[in-house]
């Protein structure tokens, strides 16, 4: 993003940045406040009231967070019901993969999505694994847990509840989560970007998952090849953030090599 603005924001006349932004939004159908504040050096005060101009004027449309394209198409979250139908073979090799790496006596962050999903009926086959702790803000993946008590002790977080997957969200979803400490989390995403890093189509999710993040002593992304190398507009995590993705045969390579040289470990489950 750097690349078009730089000098810095506050030696540029004000309809210049205007201008670059919107030059900015319109290569990647969006931007983020921060993101755009970081690239013209200027706070974030200013990029808001900049943004506020744009829109005003119709040529960008404002949204929490940031801004996107007046007319683009936003994307379009799809259900848990549909999210698991797609790619599901990919998806359950990355369960077992993600499942394996559990030990007895651990404690994990389960997020909601359709691979995490299965990385829970992975963990349940393994009969195996007992006195492990899963705290999820996922109803599907909680219900999915039950039949492994009392092997496993299920913590959910509370919260609303989002019918789309069946997550629980703010309030309370992310107080519970900051009192607790796990040995690992498997957070999913819409996005894997080697510059943009971790993204999210839904912006409540975004903000627990980055939480989640940040409680996990390792953070384990999984996504399957399809969300490899997309954007989108909820930030969750820069790659330096977390610790490894593991990730499906359908993933575009050249891609996995720069998030490689970014410093992420990759893992590609094969089917």
């Amino acid at each position: 993003m750097t690349s078009m603005a730089t000098a810095s924001g506050e030696s540029l006349p004000a309809s210049t940045r205007r201008q670059r932004m919107l030059e900015l939004i319109g290569r990647d159908g969006f931007a983020r406040v921060a993101d755009l504040g970081e690239a013209f050096r200027v706070s974030e005060v200013t990029v808001r009231n900049d943004l506020d101009l744009l829109d005003e004027q119709r040529a960008i449309r404002r949204v929490h967070g940031g801004a996107v394209l007046r007319g683009a198409a936003e994307p379009r979250e799809p259900s848990f019901e549909e999210s698991v139908g797609t790619s599901a073979a990919e998806k359950m090799a990355i369960a077992q993969r993600a499942a394996s790496i559990v030990r007895p006596g651990s404690s994990l962050i389960l997020d909601v999505g359709s691979t995490t999903a299965a990385i829970a009926s992975a963990l349940v086959a393994r009969e195996e694994l007992v006195d492990v702790t899963v705290i999820t803000n996922g109803l599907t993946i909680a219900l999915e847990l039950e039949k492994a008590i009392p092997r496993f002790q299920v913590i959910v977080t509370g919260g609303t509840l989002r019918p789309l997957q069946h997550s629980l969200v703010e309030p309370m979803a992310l107080t519970v989560l900051r009192e607790l400490h796990a040995d690992l989390a498997f957070v999913g995403c819409n996005g894997v970007h080697p510059a943009n890093g971790i993204t999210n189509i839904n912006l409540p999710e975004a903000d627990l998952k980055r939480v989640m993040v940040e409680a996990a002593e390792r953070a384990i992304v999984v996504a399957d090849g399809a969300k490899i190398g997309r954007t989108h507009l909820g930030r969750v995590a820069s790659i330096d953030e977390v610790d490894e993705l593991i990730t499906g045969e359908s993933a575009d390579a050249r891609t996995l090599d720069a998030l490689r040289e970014a410093g992420l470990e990759v893992v590609v489950a094969r089917v």
